[in-house]
């Protein structure tokens, strides 16, 4: 299966590592500073809003999924604005900046409405940076090193989110399982990544040939786009209407009785996992395969699905964990290739835009579903609701193939005219 960027064949050796540009690294460190700022809070706030708040499941599955259809429909608009200016740092910036400045809402929150607003404000600066951000990978990085470099990026960050809630653990004992002190440690790294991304992230030049873009949102531009890009989104929008909120993995967790104090360690496994598949497979797509790396995360998930439906106990848990931790990395950074792949330059941070609101609203409609499965079925409902879903998008790929073949012979007859 050729890729329609052509790549030279990457390997997984210390050659590759050094090729990837210095803001790539730089990117990466950013996320894995805010990712442990984040994660810190999020390990603990599915039990928060349950045992100590009184929310109920739907209430819980609500949040969450509001929360990222927030941050994704705000990711279009700074995407659009993005291509406008020509500049993508200044958006990371603020996006950044703006998630640091809210987590200490997280300690002082007296009910469940200021949680929301804490997650609604925190998921408006992811929301802001996003775009810019993953368009400023796809600027920098070469075009045979561009599922390294996505993968690079997205291994960083999965770091810090096993880190975030190790340290949680850590604090947790240490504190006698006071969360919301737990939640004002979190403050710290949340600064440390802005400081980052400030000092060490460079803003590439403009090409001076690149078309300029006056209306990115327009009906023309989004037309631009191109049908392969959008044959991608569709598919990434059925595979994440599949993956519910990482919320219900915590809460399944507790449910087969893991203690409160170490429930952050559910996001640990999953993202130690998720860590260590996210760069290997990111270098695996750009050897032409970029379709095989992602039906085989696919089909992880449904595995996953299913070991969580029929491994009974803590041991089921933290088995679906970790293969639910190797399909994240087989699939986010490939997907974020393949967009890069397919969509105009000048409109790349529209084109993550347009992805993310997608997947967003496909996030907050399957974490409703999961939560109203959950309190009517049982786990085992949401969980194999999950697996159909996934396995429908797995069939996807197939009309997808098609599509970026036809691409890819198209762009070989322009370049041989």
């Amino acid at each position: 299966m050729t890729d329609i960027s052509k790549p030279a064949h990457p390997k997984l050796d210390r050659s590759t590592l050094r090729r990837l540009p210095r803001g790539i690294w730089a990117l990466g460190f950013v996320s894995l500073w805010m990712d442990i700022s984040s994660e810190m809070i999020h390990a603990l706030l599915p039990v928060y809003l349950v045992t100590y708040m009184g929310a109920s499941m739907v209430t819980v599955g609500f949040i969450e999924g509001l929360a990222e259809a927030i941050a994704a429909i705000t990711k279009v608009f700074s995407g659009a604005l993005s291509d406008w200016l020509g500049k993508r740092k200044i958006l990371a910036v603020i996006g950044y900046g703006l998630a640091a400045a809210t987590k200490p809402i997280f300690p002082l929150a007296p009910t469940i409405g200021w949680l929301i607003g804490a997650r609604f404000i925190d998921r408006v600066g992811k929301g802001i940076r996003g775009a810019p951000r993953d368009a400023l990978i796809a600027d920098i990085s070469p075009a045979d090193l561009r599922g390294a470099s996505f993968g690079m990026r997205q291994a960083l960050d999965t770091v810090g989110a096993f880190l975030g809630p190790v340290i949680a653990v850590v604090l947790m004992w240490m504190t006698a399982d006071n969360i919301p002190l737990v939640f004002w440690f979190a403050v710290i790294p949340g600064g440390v990544a802005v400081l980052l991304l400030v000092t060490l992230v460079p803003e590439p030049g403009r090409p001076a040939d690149l078309p300029t873009v006056k209306s990115p949102l327009s009906l023309q531009e989004l037309k631009r786009l191109g049908g392969a890009f959008w044959w991608v989104v569709g598919v990434a929008s059925v595979f994440t209407l599949a993956r519910f909120s990482e919320a219900f993995l915590i809460l399944k967790a507790h449910a087969e009785g893991a203690p409160t104090g170490l429930i952050p360690l559910v996001l640990v496994v999953m993202n130690i996992f998720y860590a260590f598949a996210a760069y290997p497979a990111g270098v695996l797509s750009d050897n032409g395969t970029r379709l095989r790396v992602l039906a085989f995360g696919m089909g992880l998930l449904i595995l996953a699905d299913l070991v969580f439906v029929l491994v009974p106990g803590l041991a089921g848990v933290f088995i679906g964990l970790a293969i639910w931790g190797v399909h994240m990395g087989f699939t986010q950074g490939v997907f974020s290739s393949l967009v890069a792949d397919t969509a105009p330059v000048e409109l790349r941070g529209t084109a993550f835009g347009m992805l993310n609101l997608m997947t967003g609203v496909m996030i907050l409609l399957a974490s409703v579903i999961a939560g109203v499965l959950w309190d009517k079925v049982g786990p085992q409902g949401t969980f194999l609701a999950g697996a159909a879903l996934a396995t429908l998008a797995l069939f996807g790929l197939i009309p997808l193939r098609r599509v970026l073949h036809r691409k890819n012979a198209n762009q070989d007859d322009a370049d041989n005219t």
